[in-house]
């Protein structure tokens, strides 16, 4: 019996038209943050390919390890590099642990097929690695979940390619290190104004999914806030300008004036 993947991952992506990675999406999967691609690799592990990219945005360097099955579908998952090698050292204990088995046995095997399970936090992340076994062999499972809520994405290694994915992690943390950067410096203080009987505040903050403003609006017995990604203040900033230039326009007395005159004008034509 061959060790390929298990054919329950369930989730199926988008078809690549060419062989190698498009670049697209970032760590939060948002598609919407400019980025760079530090390293690519590339492993053929029996029927699947694997493409492991050191990628680099605002937020810091991560690793997006996409699985391309036989049939073209398409799976991914997002790594910060020291959860990147936290995996990598799992995979060395999954490894030893599949070396230990005896030959497949469908008697032996539990119920949910899983032989050996651990857990990785990250921020709001977790992910889930199952050394699991069915009808196809055996494979390591590696789900990836938000606490926040969202779709679950996961990715499937036959088992007998583990070690080899463990080494393809391994030059990669040993030319970018284990240290996910991200911004470091120091966030502006926040602002605050008063209009009427209203106080707006504006604080600048940062989480793990990056830099942020929240503006909020308090009164004595109300109080609501809005949340500005950094990556559209921009936008945000030109929207406004734009409100107050059509608003300064349309109250200025001599653009009025100006306007009667022109009026005036194509009448008597």
């Amino acid at each position: 019996m061959s060790d390929i993947g298990s054919g329950d991952e369930g989730v199926s992506g988008q078809k690549y038209n060419a062989p190698n990675m498009d670049g697209s999406g970032d760590f939060e999967q948002n598609g919407q943050q400019a980025e760079q691609e530090l390293a690519t690799k590339m492993l053929q592990i029996q029927s699947k390919r694997f493409y492991l990219d050191v990628k680099q945005n605002r937020r810091g360097r991560f690793i997006k390890v996409a699985e391309i099955g036989a049939d073209g579908r398409r799976s991914q998952i997002f790594l910060a590099l020291s959860t990147a090698a936290e995996f990598r050292d799992h995979l060395s204990t999954f490894s030893d642990y599949y070396s230990s088995l005896g030959p497949p046995n469908p008697e032996s095997v539990p119920d949910d097929g899983k032989l050996k399970s651990e857990m990785m936090i990250k921020d709001n992340r977790r992910y889930y690695l199952d050394l699991k076994e069915n009808a196809r062999g055996r494979f390591l499972r590696v789900s990836q979940t938000i606490s926040r809520g969202g779709p679950r994405s996961q990715i499937a290694i036959p088992a007998q390619g583990m070690i080899e994915f463990r080494d393809a992690l391994t030059d990669l943390l040993e030319e970018f290190g284990t240290n996910d950067g991200g911004f470091k410096g120091e966030l502006p203080e926040g602002r605050h104004m008063k209009v009427d009987n209203k106080n707006f505040y504006f604080d600048i903050g940062q989480n793990n999914r990056g830099i942020y403003m929240r503006i909020s609006e308090v009164k004595s017995n109300f109080r609501t806030a809005i949340t500005v990604p950094e990556k559209c203040w921009t936008r945000f900033r030109d929207i406004l300008t734009d409100y107050c230039d059509k608003m300064k326009k349309s109250s200025d007395p001599s653009n009025s004036a100006d306007n009667n005159l022109q009026s005036s004008s194509n009448s008597l034509k």
